[in-house]
């Protein structure tokens, strides 16, 4: 069973239905011992930093996600809230990936929305994934790069577009949305 953690953020139904046209059974829950025995985790989210943070404090889930031992997945805000700390709402955060989450410059053109290419170390999790191949993007804050990056994308400047420590794994693209190359991701994730 993969779970799906709630944490009053969006975007979690169509990462539901991606699943499900794997054909994989999942659950959205915000349940510490439905997490705790999923065979995957998955943390996804669009919405804002300090308000997800306070749902994860109040729902006892920052040490339990920051301590589980199987494949977890963060997308989005999940990737943003698996670093250090996000200037958006100045939020601490799970301090998985130790990196910093910054606001584009305001006189540029945010979001960053829609298909961009990016470039990947080798990882199981692009496997089957190649260079020129585009993600599906929609987001205001960014990750830095650090020793946890494993993929970096540019836009306005080059970050930190997947990166991963241990069984920890993150994206800023959204692999439900980005067509069959998200799908591929998803398979590699739940085959690790």
């Amino acid at each position: 069973m993969i779970a799906i953690v709630k944490y009053n953020a969006g975007n979690i139904r169509s990462v539901q239905n991606a699943l499900n046209r794997l054909g994989c059974e999942s659950i959205i829950t915000d349940d510490p011992a439905l997490i705790r025995s999923a065979t995957k985790v998955i943390f996804p989210g669009v919405g804002e930093a300090s308000s997800a943070m306070q749902y994860l404090r109040e729902h006892n889930l920052v040490s339990l996600l920051t301590s589980l031992t199987q494949p977890m997945l963060g997308i989005c805000l999940g990737l943003q809230l698996m670093c250090e700390h996000s200037e958006e709402g100045d939020t601490d955060c799970l301090g998985i990936f130790n990196a910093k989450v910054k606001r584009f410059p305001p006189e540029e053109l945010v979001p960053h929305m829609g298909w961009n290419n990016f470039s990947h170390t080798e990882s199981p999790l692009f496997k089957g994934i190649t260079l020129d191949q585009d993600m599906y993007y929609v987001h205001a804050y960014y990750a830095e790069q650090c020793e946890h990056t494993i993929a970096t994308c540019s836009y306005i400047s080059t970050f930190s577009t997947a990166m991963n420590k241990d069984k920890f794994y993150g994206t800023q693209f959204h692999p439900e949305k980005s067509s069959e190359v998200g799908q591929q991701l998803l398979q590699n994730f739940l085959a690790l």
